[in-house]
């Protein structure tokens, strides 16, 4: 695939060097000299060194052969400035990269449209779902955003105490606008129809909106009510650590935030409604052992200082923490802490960059879908409804959708649900779908 990368820094380095070891042909546009001339004897790419709102840079960089562009930088102007040009010079894929305060306003303004982005992220977001999973979903199965972040992918076990075991999905009253989609059974995954039958053991995929989901997840597995909810501890209030107290807010987990900066703490109480903001250095122990953190569920680095998120975690687990999560910045730290980390106590460590590997990866693919996330035996596709397709001018339960699609997420400029039987589609929508690899063929005839 061809693939122009605009920012040679530390996310678009990193994606410039693994993109270039899978064959596909990469240019990277970069306005400082010394970043473009240490790349371009690092990598097999053409290297630009201008700036990538250039007509000229990107004609360099040969955009007209692009079929997959990704504005990289760390300024939100140049990134969606660049990408909208790209659009317009008919790039067929277009992936920006934003800080993710302006993500957080995607749901007040539709910047995919206005700029013509095909997918906008968070590099900070990324990470902080990342860490949310380990938190939210103990069972280390998938869990996933869709839908500008207004639709979550769950998977969970059903425990043997669940009041669902041995009820049919009719009878099971589930919340509205969420969505069992598939159950795995052993070998054996399967949409569920009204009179499928939960059982123990039974890994169920879910949708629906964050809160209304955990009531969904709690009936599953049979677990801990109000008064026993998650102690979460976040060292840093940085981008990184206010994305996940607030993800953790919606899930009603009791969130404390150490933070030495005190204009940042109070920023953070200004911006989260149930999080314990505390103004102290979490690297000093005795700060740990005031805050009695021993026995809290997870304990979570997110500081700009890999060696500072690394030594907090080994204190806090010494101190009595449960489970130890860290971020790591830098990608071969991530990858030895990974490996070595459980034995100082340390559960995961999650790497923003290589979330952001992660995320664009799923975009060379066809450009007529984006693939969301790979499920066994389905998958869960982002299309978008083409002008002139059979669906679009529908209602859902008027389009005659191939065995093994579930819908389970629609987009319209910036209003997300899980969808009824009697909602429309239009051209330009957005649909989330899962699908198993036979029906994909003709779901995306429907919709092309």
């Amino acid at each position: 695939m061809n693939i122009i990368i605009v920012g040679a820094g530390e996310i678009g380095r990193h994606l410039a060097t693994s993109l270039s070891k899978e064959s596909h042909s990469i240019s990277v546009i970069e306005n400082d000299p010394g970043l473009a001339a240490d790349l371009e004897q690092t990598i097999d790419a053409k290297v630009v060194c201008s700036d990538g709102t250039s007509v000229h840079a990107l004609v360099d960089a040969n955009v007209g052969d692009c079929e997959l562009f990704l504005a990289l930088t760390s300024s939100n102007t140049a990134n969606l400035v660049s990408s909208s040009i790209a659009k317009k010079m008919d790039v067929p894929q277009v992936v920006c990269r934003v800080h993710p305060s302006l993500q957080r306003e995607e749901w007040l303004f539709d910047f995919k449209g206005t700029f013509g982005v095909d997918h906008l992220f968070s590099s900070e977001r990324l990470a902080a779902i990342e860490l949310a999973k380990f938190i939210r979903n103990p069972d280390s199965l998938a869990v996933e955003e869709i839908a500008r972040g207004r639709i979550e992918l769950q998977q969970v076990m059903v425990d043997a105490k669940s009041d669902l075991v041995r009820r049919t999905l009719r009878d099971a009253k589930m919340p509205e606008h969420t969505r069992v989609a598939m159950i795995s059974r052993g070998s054996d995954h399967f949409v569920p129809q009204a009179e499928t039958v939960f059982e123990a053991g039974d890994v169920v995929t879910i949708f629906g909106e964050p809160r209304k989901l955990r009531i969904l997840v709690d009936r599953l597995r049979h677990q801990r009510g109000d008064g026993d909810a998650l102690r979460v501890v976040i060292f840093g209030g940085g981008e990184y650590g206010f994305t996940l107290a607030q993800m953790l807010e919606s899930w009603d987990c009791r969130v404390r935030i150490f933070e030495q900066d005190e204009a940042v703490c109070k920023s953070l109480v200004d911006r989260l409604s149930n999080t314990t903001v505390i103004h102290a250095d979490a690297t000093v122990v005795a700060e740990l052992q005031e805050e009695q953190i021993d026995g809290v569920d997870f304990f979570v680095a997110t500081s700009n200082s890999d060696e500072d998120n690394v030594m907090t975690c080994l204190q806090a687990h010494t101190l009595g923490a449960k489970t130890c999560l860290t971020l790591i910045h830098r990608a071969d730290y991530a990858a030895a802490i990974s490996s070595a980390g459980r034995h100082f106590g340390i559960a995961a460590a999650v790497s923003p960059r290589e979330a952001t590997r992660r995320e664009v990866e799923r975009f060379i693919t066809s450009e007529r879908f984006h693939l969301v996330k790979k499920l066994e035996g389905a998958e869960v596709l982002e299309l978008r409804v083409r002008k002139g397709s059979i669906a679009a001018g529908h209602m859902l339960k008027e389009i005659d959708w191939p065995e093994g699609v579930v819908i389970v997420g629609h987009l319209r400029g910036t209003h997300a649900e899980v969808p009824g039987p009697d909602d429309y589609l239009q051209a330009d929508d957005h649909v989330y779908v899962v699908v198993a690899p036979k029906a994909r063929k003709a779901l995306v005839k429907l919709l092309s």
